[in-house]
């Protein structure tokens, strides 16, 4: 079995870092951002062992992963 490596790019990086803050200042907690990141990172595990699970994009390489109100694009 291949095994595959997740990369994030900066911007991605940038981005989740931002969602998860502004949850922790909206709620005045990080309870919801930790589940939020532990759900980010469940979709992640479901796309390291079937990459094809994502919806398509008009990209024929990109596809996304809906987690709550986001949707995770990535390149196979």
């Amino acid at each position: 079995m291949v095994k595959r490596k997740i990369i994030w790019s900066n911007k991605a990086k940038i981005k989740l870092f931002e969602i998860l803050e502004y949850y922790t200042e909206r709620n005045k907690s990080t309870a919801y951002s930790k589940k939020l990141y532990d759900k980010f990172s469940k979709g992640l595990v479901l796309l390291r062992e079937q990459p094809e699970i994502g919806i398509k994009t008009d990209f024929e390489e990109v596809r996304g992963l809906i987690v709550e109100d986001y949707i995770l694009f990535y390149e196979i």
